[in-house]
């Protein structure tokens, strides 16, 4: 994690203390569960609760001799603990309480990126529904194709972060599993109705099959949900950023008093939140590749999974949370420039309803072809001769043979273009509001 792009949240959980306190709590519900079945003594979970502590120093102290995390760890908790220390730990292998204890932080880091994902949506909603009528002008490969609305361009935003929402969602049962089932899965010496009390208390569920570890697909699965989600932020900021440029200048993002946009130029004014969220987007996509890496091990378990998770799991949960915080504020802030939108709008002098008036002529009985020439024509003379298209076209006579200049000025009707703007709302939020 670099503290640049961590959000405290996520700092305190994905820490190294954050880390013991969930190994520690796994380890007393372990106890609890042999206790609950007889394998320890009654008293004991009791004792290990109120006296167990860990010291962050200590247990790396202890790693330089044991050369094991979770041994140290254990170590340092029956430190502390006295005679009933013993039990800590006991017929488990280190991976029960490694993998349940990441179940918990990945379900934890899951419901705050979704809880983002809320916070983003509404400012996204707030957002369309402001700007639901606010013209501007559609483009493909960069170029003018056809107007819409700014709100129109968010509805879709709104609509595909929902996909994401709900690919999370589908998937926080299927990373929320733990295990308590030994050094390979197979219960040898621990008791299965043990795993299924300790899972229960700690609000997951025990991976049916599990080896020494949970199976990697389910982590994997996580990070490429992530990393579709990285993107599509990416994309929101990529939009942003190109419409800031100064050619165009439809929006801004948020510029403070006293904020330097650039050391050596005053007057600059750089969309670098979104420039931000465009690169991080590339190291949680990077993650998810490296995340599928370690699905396979080696028969029941290698360890070469384990040193790229300590960096990829905590790295992707916190990016994701920091990019979805981050890009709500900009949203929050973003400055829109209407007049501008329209200025462009009409920048080439009607000729993004150049298809109303090829179906027009196509309906009044030319084939398709002729009237593409046709109209292409006329479009033509708006760009080498920069009349408007509206003159072009009523002052060509195969036009005007065809089409009246009442006709003409409907096919060149904003309002009519937009007409059927309210089919998207509907379908996006579920009603018209």
């Amino acid at each position: 994690m670099i503290e640049r792009y961590t959000t405290p949240e996520m700092r305190d959980l994905w820490s190294e203390e954050g880390k013991y306190r969930a190994w520690l709590e796994v380890e007393i519900a372990i106890c609890e569960g042999l206790a609950r079945y007889g394998y320890i003594p009654a008293d004991a979970p009791a004792l290990i609760r109120e006296r167990a502590r860990f010291d962050p120093a200590r247990i790396a102290a202890l790693e330089q001799e044991t050369r094991h995390d979770v041994m140290a760890f254990v170590r340092n908790l029956a430190e502390t603990v006295g005679e009933a220390g013993r039990w800590i730990h006991y017929g488990v292998t280190s991976y029960d309480v490694v993998d349940t204890a990441l179940a918990m932080r990945l379900k934890r880091s899951v419901e705050l990126i979704l809880a983002e994902c809320d916070a983003l949506h509404a400012e996204i909603r707030r957002l369309a529904l402001e700007h639901l009528h606010t013209p501007m002008i559609g483009r493909t490969h960069g170029v003018h194709a056809e107007p819409i609305t700014f709100g129109f361009k968010l509805l879709g935003w709104y609509a595909e972060l929902e996909r994401h929402r709900q690919r999370l969602e589908r998937l926080l049962p299927e990373i929320s599993v733990g295990k308590v089932s030994g050094a390979v899965g197979i219960y040898a010496n621990v008791d299965p109705r043990v795993e299924e009390y300790v899972c229960a208390k700690l609000g997951l569920t025990p991976d049916p099959a599990s080896t020494q570890i949970v199976a990697r697909d389910r982590h994997a699965s996580l990070l490429c949900a992530f990393a579709v989600l990285a993107a599509s932020l990416e994309k929101f900021a990529t939009e942003i950023r190109n419409l800031q440029r100064t050619e165009i200048l439809e929006v801004q993002e948020p510029f403070a008093q006293g904020q330097t946009g650039s050391s050596a130029m005053p007057h600059k004014r750089n969309p670098w939140n979104c420039e931000t969220i465009s690169g991080l987007a590339r190291v949680v996509r990077a993650n998810a590749l490296a995340m599928l890496e370690s699905v396979a091990t080696w028969h029941e378990r290698d360890l070469t999974n384990s040193s790229v998770e300590r960096i990829v799991l905590p790295d992707a949960c916190t990016l994701v949370h920091w990019m979805l915080r981050k890009f709500t504020s900009i949203l929050q802030g973003l400055v829109v420039l209407p007049d501008n939108m329209r200025r462009n709008l009409e920048l080439l002098g009607g000729l993004p309803y150049s298809e109303h008036v090829m179906l027009a002529l196509i309906q009044k009985g030319l084939s398709r072809e002729h009237a593409y020439k046709l109209v292409q024509r006329n479009a033509a003379r708006v760009w080498d001769e920069r009349v408007p298209f509206l003159d072009a076209l009523r002052t060509d006579p195969e036009v005007r043979q065809l089409l009246s200049e009442d006709e003409l000025r409907q096919c060149l009707s904003l309002e009519h273009h937009l007409r059927h703007l309210h089919t998207t709302v509907e379908r996006v939020f579920g009603r018209l509001v």
